[in-house]
């Protein structure tokens, strides 16, 4: 099976759309304090960020220019798997066992604190890529929504950086620079299907 530049950076493009509006779901669901399946949301996500390295990787190697932005979303999707992954196999187990021995509760911490580390750093290497995909937009004549997204890739940049130098309990609500993370995934997304339609 073959994929043109086109089609994979079509796919690209629809994996971006789809994980924002899961994500988008996720937290409207815990805000409203609704019980989920988390094992189905994330374990959905996984295969998501999965085939998103796999496409956005092969659009890096092909890619004739912005190889950086490519290269963002496929580290991206590399972190955002690990932060997934340490959800699902160690959130549970580390919780029931504070319950036990309440001085493993550091330690608990611990890995929650390691997991938001990486959802940081995967949500600031999106910002950087809507910040370098906007830019490239603006240049093709799309400025409305080259310019939209680029200013939002660069809050979100700053909301994680900031997170990530002063902790998660840092002024800046986790949930802030979570939400700009997700909006410049978003976009980046109408971005890159806008590209694969001009191209």
């Amino acid at each position: 099976m073959d994929f043109t530049n086109k089609h994979t950076v079509r796919v690209t493009s629809y994996l971006l759309f789809l994980l924002a509006a899961t994500q988008a779901l996720y937290t409207l669901l815990r805000m409203a304090d609704i019980d989920f399946p988390r094992q189905l949301f994330w374990g959905t996500e996984s295969i998501l960020f999965t085939f998103l390295m796999a496409f956005a990787g092969a659009a890096m190697v092909r890619a004739k220019h912005y190889h950086v932005g490519w290269s963002a979303i496929a580290f991206s999707a590399a972190l955002n798997l690990v932060q997934v992954s340490v959800g699902l196999t160690m959130f549970t187990p580390f919780r029931e066992a504070t319950t036990q021995n309440e001085s493993l509760g550091p330690l608990a911490g611990a890995v929650v604190a390691l997991s938001f580390m990486i959802y940081y750093a995967a949500k600031l290497l999106l910002g950087f890529a809507a910040l370098i995909f906007g830019i490239a937009k603006m240049q093709d004549g799309a400025k409305p929504l080259g310019g939209v997204t680029a200013v939002v890739g660069v809050v979100a940049m700053l909301a994680n950086g900031i997170l990530i130098v002063l902790g998660r309990n840092a002024f800046l609500p986790s949930a802030v620079a979570g939400g700009f993370g997700v909006l410049a995934t978003l976009l980046l997304a109408f971005c890159l299907m806008n590209a694969a339609r001009e191209d």
